[in-house]
C-alpha cells in the first residue's frame, strides 16, 4: 500500500519559526506510511471573492491543486492574539472556495500548536477544531498536541533537543497515521 500523502500547513511565515522546526520534527519522526509534503501559504492572495472567476490568482490554482493531492492534513500552528495567524485562516477561506468546491471535505486533519509560552497555542487549536467542523473535516481528538516552551526545544539549527518531546511527536503522528487509516477506509 503507497504511503498516505500529507499536506503540512505552517502558519508562521517567520524565518526562524518554531512551528517549521516542529514541522521538520514531525517528518523526521512520522512513520513510514505518511508521506509529508510541505505546502506554502505565504503567496496566497486575501481571498476576496471578486477574484473567484474563470481564471482565479494563479496562486490559488496552485493551493487548491497541491491539497487535492493529499490525502489528509497537519496543520502546525503559533497563536496569534488567542486565535489562529491571518496567513493560516485566509489558506482556510482560499481552500473552502468556491462554495461547494471545497479542497477539505473529508481529509483528516491533525494540529500541533507550538508556542515559546506555557500555553502552547492552545487558543489557536482550538479555533481550528471550530472550523473543521463547517469544513468536514475530521479531526484527530486524541492525543492533543499543545508544545509549549519552544524557544528551549531546539538548537541553532532548528533540530529537536529534547528527547521526550521528539518521542510526544513520534507518537501522535503514529496516532495521526491510524487515524487516517481508519478514517479513509470508513469513506
Amino acid at each position: 500500500m503507497s504511503p498516505s500523502r500529507v499536506a503540512v500547513l505552517v502558519g508562521s511565515l517567520r524565518r526562524g519559526s518554531y512551528n517549521r522546526m516542529m514541522a521538520n520534527t514531525a517528518r523526521e519522526v512520522a512513520p513510514a506510511s505518511l508521506q509529508l509534503a510541505d505546502i506554502a501559504i505565504g503567496d496566497l492572495p486575501l481571498y476576496n471573492q471578486d477574484l473567484e472567476t474563470d481564471a482565479p490568482p494563479p496562486a490559488w490554482r496552485r493551493f487548491r491543486d497541491e491539497m487535492r493531492g493529499c490525502n489528509a492534513v497537519l496543520f502546525v500552528t503559533p497563536e496569534y492574539n488567542r486565535s489562529v495567524p491571518g496567513v493560516l485562516k485566509n489558506a482556510i477561506d482560499v481552500g473552502s472556495r468556491p462554495y461547494g468546491q471545497s479542497i477539505w471535505s473529508g481529509k483528516p486533519a491533525a494540529i500541533i500548536s507550538v508556542s515559546p509560552g506555557a500555553l502552547g497555542a492552545f487558543g489557536a487549536n482550538q479555533h481550528l477544531r471550530q472550523s473543521f467542523v463547517f469544513l468536514d473535516m475530521p479531526i484527530l481528538q486524541q492525543p492533543e498536541a499543545y508544545i509549549g516552551g519552544a524557544a528551549k526545544l531546539f538548537d541553532e539549527q532548528g533540530r529537536m533537543t529534547s528527547e521526550d518531546t521528539r518521542e510526544f511527536v513520534r507518537k501522535f503522528m503514529a496516532s495521526f497515521a491510524q487515524w487516517i487509516a481508519r478514517t479513509t477506509r470508513a469513506s
